[in-house]
């Protein structure tokens, strides 16, 4: 069922229900190269994405991999390489595997020897596009334990402008933290250093809307709202959020994730030269029962969150339903996308786009649908 185009006169929202899609893209990634179980993985991340509402790093993701793919950039079924392992300290080299694999490989080497030690320092480098991080700190949460990470991104082209700059210098770089609560649900905290992301920009794109103000620049450093200005030529920039501290932050998830870990940092030497994205990223994972402070964490955070969410709402908090805690948006999220995925035309076009890619790439066998095919 299509929701109607915007008064913007952006591409018509089309339901897609979950279940198929989720088997539509794990053919696809089969249909690429990938085993049976790195095509569920993918598909798993990418759709479990979309359900939690950062459709940025959802299915819309899939024609990157597969150009990423084609050129020779992205590799398939790889297993990560352990470079440096102390015990409670890994650095391994995921040798631009799919990162939807090789980052599940090297969280679960940090998770045991979490489970070990209490503590896990782990430096994962050279990774395509590990996707929506929080689906690590998830991970990390599932397990009882905290993870933090601090994560690079790049790309042939930075697309996000230094405070005080207008030319783009990095990428997105996020910030990540899971805290599991066995009172309660867990925290999650997981944002791009960037005012948006910039695969929001993308889907405002592809959706015709604009983005928010303050969030973007053209490439002579105006601000516009218009999400256009990213992919055009000469290209704009994001900006970081809250000026200052965004860019401070996004300094430091470059220097931890990637040059402490042997990874490469963002500069004009190391962008790459074909289609795709790496990622480095350094996690800590560590066990909060072994600090022995679980009832009085559980009362405290119990307290300080009621304490929070009893505030008078204003305008933002009336809509919202009341004060949010990180992580809550996604709950929702995943409620109300269980058996649909809202997708925009043009993001339907260029997945259809990828299939008809990866058809002619195989050249024998059963040709992927369309995936607008899906819709009923």
């Amino acid at each position: 069922m299509a929701e109607p185009a915007g008064d913007n006169g952006g591409p018509a929202l089309r339901d897609v229900p979950t279940t198929p899609l989720h088997g539509w893209v794990r053919q696809l990634f089969e249909a690429l190269g990938s085993s049976a179980d790195e095509a569920r993985l993918t598909a798993d991340h990418l759709i479990g994405a979309n359900l939690a509402g950062h459709d940025s790093h959802g299915v819309g993701m899939i024609p990157t991999y597969v150009d990423a793919c084609h050129a020779g950039h992205l590799s398939l079924n790889r297993e990560i390489d352990v470079i440096v392992d102390t015990g409670a300290m890994l650095v391994v080299d995921g040798g631009m595997g799919i990162g939807q694999s090789v980052a599940r490989q090297a969280m679960t080497l940090a998770i045991e020897r979490a489970n070990a030690h209490g503590i896990a320092l782990l430096g994962l480098r050279n990774a395509h596009h590990i996707g929506r991080i929080g689906h690590w700190a998830e991970m990390a949460i599932e397990a009882g334990l905290v993870g933090i990470h601090f994560t690079n991104a790049m790309t042939t082209t930075p697309v996000v402008a230094p405070h005080g700059g207008i030319d783009a210098r990095f990428v997105t770089n996020p910030f990540t933290v899971g805290i599991p609560r066995a009172d309660g649900e867990p925290i999650l905290l997981d944002f791009a250093t960037s005012a948006i992301a910039h695969g929001k920009a993308r889907v405002a794109m592809n959706a015709g809307r604009a983005v928010p103000e303050g969030s973007v620049i053209d490439a002579a450093g105006r601000p516009t709202t218009d999400p256009r200005v990213l992919f055009d030529e000469p290209g704009g920039a994001l900006r970081t959020f809250a000026e200052h501290k965004g860019h401070a932050l996004a300094i430091v998830c470059e220097l931890l994730g990637a040059a402490l870990t042997g990874g490469v940092t963002g500069r004009d030497a190391n962008l790459p030269d074909r289609p795709g994205i790496v990622n480095n990223m350094l996690a800590i994972v560590f066990d909060p029962a072994r600090l022995g402070t679980g009832p009085s964490f559980e009362r405290e955070a119990t307290g300080f969150v009621d304490w929070v969410r009893s505030s008078r709402l204003d305008a933002i908090g009336e809509a919202l339903g009341g004060v949010l805690m990180p992580g809550e948006p996604e709950r929702r999220s995943r409620a109300a996308r269980a058996r649909h995925l809202p997708l925009d035309d043009s993001t339907l076009a260029q997945l259809a786009a990828a299939a008809e890619a990866v058809n002619a790439r195989r050249g024998s066998g059963v040709p992927l649908p369309d995936p607008r095919s899906l819709i009923g």
